[in-house]
Formats: C-alpha cells, sequence, structure tokens
C-alpha cells in the first residue's frame, strides 16, 4: 500500500461548523454595532484562522488594531461556548476513519483553529484516540500554509512526506500539502470550490469521503 497516513484538515473536512463561526461572529458584530454577514460569506473568511475570520468579517473601516484585538477575544469567547452547537460531521466520515484504521493507516488531524477548540470539537464529534496527533493553531507552530505542522506531523510518526495524503477543501491546504511534499486531495464538500483547489495544487478531487479509499488502494 503506498500511503501510510492521511492528514485531515479539520472544518469543511471533518466537519461543517460553518454555522458555529458564522452565528458567534455576527454575535460580535451585533455587539459592536457592526453588519452582520449571511453565511456564505464566511466560506471565504474561515480557512486562515479566527483572527482572520474576525478581521475579514470586520468592516474595513474597523480593522484597526484595537478593534480587531477586541472583537478577537470576544469571537474566542463567544466561539467557545458555542463550537459544537451546530456543528456536525460531514456524512462518511466515521465510516471513511473506520475503514482507514482497519487498513492501519495512521490518521492526523492539521488545523487552523486554535489547538485548544480543534481538540474539543474532535473529543466531541469523534474519537481521540482514532488520531495519532491532533494539531492546532498555536503560538510555536506557524500557520498553514507554512508547512511546519505538516512535517512536525512526519517526524512524529516517521514517515516521509511522500507516503501521506493531505486532505482540504480550501487552496490553504492544497498550498501547505504540495510545499510539504504530501499528495494533496481536495474535497468538494466543504467550503470551495473545485476551480480553486486544483489551481492550487490538488492532485486528485472527491465527492465524497469513501471515495478516498480509491485512492489509498
Amino acid at each position: 500500500m503506498k500511503y501510510k497516513c492521511v492528514i485531515f484538515d479539520l472544518d469543511g473536512t471533518l466537519v461543517n461548523s460553518l454555522e458555529d463561526l458564522a452565528d458567534s461572529m455576527n454575535k460580535v458584530l451585533i455587539k459592536k454595532g457592526y453588519q452582520i454577514h449571511d453565511h456564505e460569506p464566511y466560506k471565504y473568511f474561515i480557512g486562515n484562522g479566527i483572527r482572520n475570520l474576525v478581521v475579514q468579517a470586520l468592516p474595513e473601516f474597523a480593522r484597526t488594531e484595537e478593534i480587531i484585538s477586541d472583537c478577537y477575544g470576544l469571537m474566542i469567547k463567544y466561539y467557545n461556548e458555542s463550537c459544537t452547537v451546530k456543528t456536525s460531521l460531514y456524512e462518511g466520515i466515521p465510516e471513511l476513519i473506520k475503514k482507514l484504521k482497519e487498513k492501519n493507516i495512521k490518521l492526523a488531524v492539521l488545523s487552523n483553529k486554535a489547538e485548544e477548540l480543534t481538540k474539543q470539537i474532535i473529543n466531541t464529534l469523534l474519537s481521540p484516540s482514532d488520531f495519532e496527533i491532533i494539531l492546532g493553531a498555536r503560538p510555536d507552530l506557524p500557520s498553514k500554509p507554512d508547512t511546519a505542522g505538516a512535517l512536525l506531523i512526519c517526524k512524529e510518526l516517521k514517515i516521509r512526506p511522500e507516503d501521506i495524503i493531505y486532505l482540504g477543501d480550501t487552496k490553504v491546504d492544497m498550498i501547505t500539502a504540495k510545499n510539504a511534499g504530501m499528495f494533496p486531495v481536495g474535497v468538494l464538500w466543504g467550503f470551495r470550490t473545485k476551480e480553486e483547489l486544483l489551481e492550487n495544487g490538488a492532485k486528485n478531487i472527491i465527492n465524497n469521503p469513501l471515495e478516498l479509499l480509491s485512492i489509498i488502494d
């Protein structure tokens, strides 16, 4: 078997977190008296971490460091309280994880969401014991598309990058995988388009989670 490990992105790949993220940020905007957004624009605010989401959601005139920091603190508070209220696994994810484990494929998660929140969601919706490593954003680790997190997983698992499939739904994921020397697979059930994924290095595109098995085999 060619591949020994699958690294999953979190938001838009393992879980649909759009509503909880959008609702939490809209709560911040309401509190501050700013215009809220429909859920659709949040598909493009998500992917580079919560701080970036805050910046993108704020009106341009409000994007000062003081306001961003204030709103980021509120966003973390609100999202901590509600990060699994509406968030759910995508259909087929539990079955995919089960089948990958049966094949002795090692699994990991690499997200730009804060590591504490990443683990909280995994602990609530999945079994953390299914994953060898769960990495989220933290001060000592540059965020994707920097390859530091991906290569740290390689080092910890003692698996070469070329033996790893990286599964994600945004250009950030595809660029990370490509630059780390992994096999980038784009998913179409997440937040972005097929065109974005292909333009940024996806070697394969899948429409549902179980299609990954044909690549593994």
